[in-house]
């Protein structure tokens, strides 16, 4: 075993810079860094290098944004991919999927860097599909892919796991994340006893020794930005700093965020603002644009003409509209309620300089990388279900914090929390602006989150007895922090959990069933597992004339499924669409019991995708359930992981509802009614036009093979029939016409 780290080294001046020729790296190596206009590191990644980065040690580098954590990763990367003696693959492990795109793309540019078969260096992305072992993905040099499609891999034994020889924990901070934590733990917990090299990066760990302890790793902690940050607070009329100076700042407008805006693009700047909301987000995106609009010259609200355009092309949803009005104002608002084509125009929009503010909600600071010279953070406090609003951590502050200030762009980076009177002013600058980030804890220690990990360790073989499971549990961040035997009474329970529900057998020690290797490969929470069995033997017991509702609200009930929100009119209507559809709930909770709110709460999350199946208009369930357009995505992504998962399981167990199941799974994908499942198939025909091609007579693949193309063309637009038509081979007589004879009304 590599042993424990036994030095720290902190850079808290600007010493040492070394050049990337003195660097132990190979020539080609080298050559694409200078080449790309690099010629010396910064002194974090100095002494990243000095604590023995390039010597194959484990590194824990807790180093600011814009300081160059990522570089470190990609020498280590090409170091691994171009050995001579030893084959490597690398693993980039990261918390989000547009993370996970980014990084791929930037990786991409390696394909210039030659191996010594004559082969770039090639890298590959892996974010979805829970239940497959993805081999193609070992024909690449560099993976990039979330913890969750890692865990997923490891389950489903992809060989190639073997050959990794280097693991990148990007935003490694996320193990204190309950949702996301335990999972990332878990799959570092189990690469490390593969023993690759491991390199651990965050911005903010306020226990980075103890992460470093725990992975085996030299730790590098560094205040070092290539771009001064300063943090303060703003009230009145000035900026408060930290290091006690001051900035006045003109007033613009009454809002005060608006005047801290203006200030800095006038300066040229621009601006991130987080709101705690995504509400919060639309309006203050809203007042911005109005109020920024004359300060932008002639070139740039052409610009912004144009994007806008595109912006409005991506959904008839009123967010898009809203959105687009934004933009040609120079504004945009970004949440997880947009989706993906709307989040990357404005992203796109933002990085070349056109759009001068994003107002958005914490989730951009996780990760992306949306740099602005002035970072202002709006509501410091965010609601909790449990506590109401509560002051957001110190991490997540300076994670926002740390998006302040453009490398090569900026002179300087500035973060500015809004205050409303003068004692707050001094509450912020003690609880944020000078205080150090929290602890980071695991997460590990509770039923839910275990017991998923449990199940696949006893599948994958990593545990055969307790005694296994305990000492794999000496491996996880958990046993850095307390002692892994006081697991032993929650292991108890799953254990006996799995083995009531027949996932696994104990006797001379713990093997998993046939059950409990599909569940474990579907990468289902067991619990989701059970529910849905129970819920499909229930409708045989019961003999219930079930429906799609009657499956998408036990798909609803499973703790894999995120349910929404009850808003104080959703009671009345979904009380009475139980009672008229009584007959189709395997189970329905007292209406006087606890139980009853959180039994609507699932059947509103289930009608969700009720109305995407029926064809209803997103815009329509946008305003219905009060969601946005990339919530009914998400909703769409996760039910359709599910039901997948209930028709293998149902299949397995011979259970009725299979069949339907299965059924229901291509709706789920595709958001239709089950006669356009064979023209929604072909790629470029989505629900809508699927729908007016059925209605206009073409009702499957043939019909359309054999159909007028100028009819086709009528109904669904030349450019897009032109692809469909070439695509099932049929094929315009002439392709040397010029494009504007290129009509399909010309060979129709």
């Amino acid at each position: 075993m590599v042993k424990p780290a036994n030095k720290i080294i902190k850079v808290t001046h600007p010493e040492k810079r070394i050049k990337i020729n003195d660097l132990n790296l190979s020539a080609p190596i080298k050559q694409f860094y200078l080449d790309s206009g690099i010629q010396s590191l910064y002194p974090p990644q100095s002494a990243a290098i000095d604590a023995g980065l390039l010597e194959g040690k484990n590194i824990v580098a807790a180093i600011p944004t814009a300081s160059g954590k990522t570089l470190l990763a990609e020498f280590v990367m090409l170091q691994s991919v171009l050995n001579e003696t030893k084959k490597g693959k690398a693993l980039y492990i990261v918390p989000l999927r547009a993370l996970a795109s980014e990084k791929y793309e930037r990786f991409r540019s390696f394909e210039g860097i030659k191996k010594s078969d004559g082969r770039g260096v090639s890298a590959g992305i892996a974010t979805g599909d829970f239940d497959s072992n993805d081999e193609w993905l070992g024909n690449f040099d560099i993976i990039v892919a979330t913890s969750e499609k890692v865990d997923s891999l490891l389950r489903n034994k992809s060989h190639w796991i073997e050959e990794i020889t280097v693991v990148i924990a990007d935003e490694v901070h996320l193990i204190d994340s309950p949702d996301r934590g335990p999972t990332l733990e878990i799959v570092l917990a189990k690469l490390i006893k593969q023993k690759p090299q491991i390199i651990a990066l965050s911005a903010t760990i306020g226990n980075a020794r103890e992460v470093g302890k725990w992975l085996f790793a030299e730790l590098v902690l560094s205040e070092w930005r290539p771009i001064v940050l300063k943090e303060g607070i703003f009230f009145g009329n000035a900026i408060s700093f930290g290091d006690r100076s001051k900035r006045e700042i003109k007033k613009f407008h009454t809002d005060s965020a608006i005047s801290l805006v203006a200030d800095t693009i006038k300066e040229g700047g621009q601006c991130l603002v987080f709101e705690s909301s995504r509400k919060n987000t639309e309006g203050m995106a809203g007042r911005l644009g109005v109020s920024i609009a004359r300060l932008l010259d002639r070139d740039t609200r052409e610009k912004l003409k144009n994007l806008a355009a595109e912006v409005h092309e991506t959904s008839e949803v009123d967010t898009a509209k809203k959105l687009a009005m934004c933009v040609g104002n120079g504004s945009a608002f970004h949440h997880a309620g947009l989706i993906s084509e709307q989040r990357k125009l404005i992203e796109g929009g933002f990085r070349n300089g056109i759009i001068k503010v994003i107002a958005a909600t914490p989730t951009l600071a996780a990760g992306l990388n949306l740099p602005a010279r002035r970072v202002i953070i709006k509501g410091f406090r965010r609601y909790d279900v449990n506590f109401g609003q509560v002051p957001i951590p110190v991490l997540e502050y300076k994670q926002m914090a740390g998006r302040a200030g453009r490398p090569g762009l900026d002179p300087y980076g500035e973060s500015v929390l809004v205050a409303k009177t003068s004692d707050e002013l001094d509450e912020l600058m003690k609880q944020y602006v000078l205080a150090g980030a929290e602890k980071i804890y695991s997460k590990l220690g509770s039923e839910n989150a275990l017991r998923t990990h449990i199940l696949s360790l006893i599948v994958t073989g990593f545990a055969r007895d307790m005694t296994e499971l305990l000492e794999f549990m000496r491996a996880t961040f958990y046993s850095t922090q307390q002692e892994p035997w006081s697991l032993k009474v929650v292991i108890d329970n799953i254990i006996r959990f799995l083995v009531e529900k027949k996932m696994i057998v104990e006797k001379d020690g713990l093997f998993a069933t046939r059950l409990g290797e599909m569940v474990s490969r579907l990468y289902i929470d067991p619990m989701s597992a059970s529910l849905m069995i129970e819920g499909m033997e229930k409708i045989e017991e019961k003999d219930i004339q079930y429906t799609e509702l009657t499956l998408l609200h036990i798909l609803a009930t499973t703790p894999d499924m995120r349910q929404l929100y009850l808003r104080s009119n959703d009671y009345n209507w979904l009380s009475d669409l139980v009672m008229d559809h009584h007959t189709e709930f395997v189970h329905i909770p007292p209406q006087f019991k606890v139980d009853y709110e959180w039994f609507l709460s699932q059947v509103k999350t289930a009608c969700v995708m009720l109305d995407w199946i029926n064809e209803i208009k997103e815009e329509d369930i946008v305003k219905k359930f009060g969601i946005g357009e990339g919530d009914i995505r998400a909703l769409s992504e996760t039910t359709l992981w599910l039901v997948h998962s209930m028709a293998e399981l149902g299949t397995f167990l011979k259970r009725s509802s299979a069949r339907k199941a299965r059924e229901l799974e291509k709706r789920v994908e595709y958001g239709a009614s089950p006669e356009l499942l064979d023209l929604i198939q072909i790629r470029g025909i989505g629900r809508v036009r699927a729908r007016k091609l059925f209605n206009a007579g073409i009702r499957d693949l043939e019909s359309l093979r054999v159909q007028e193309a100028g009819k086709v063309s009528d109904i669904i637009g030349a450019k897009v029939a032109i692809k469909v038509l070439k695509q099932i081979g049929v094929a315009p007589p002439s392709e040397e016409k010029s494009d504007e004879q290129r009509k399909l009304h010309d060979f129709g």
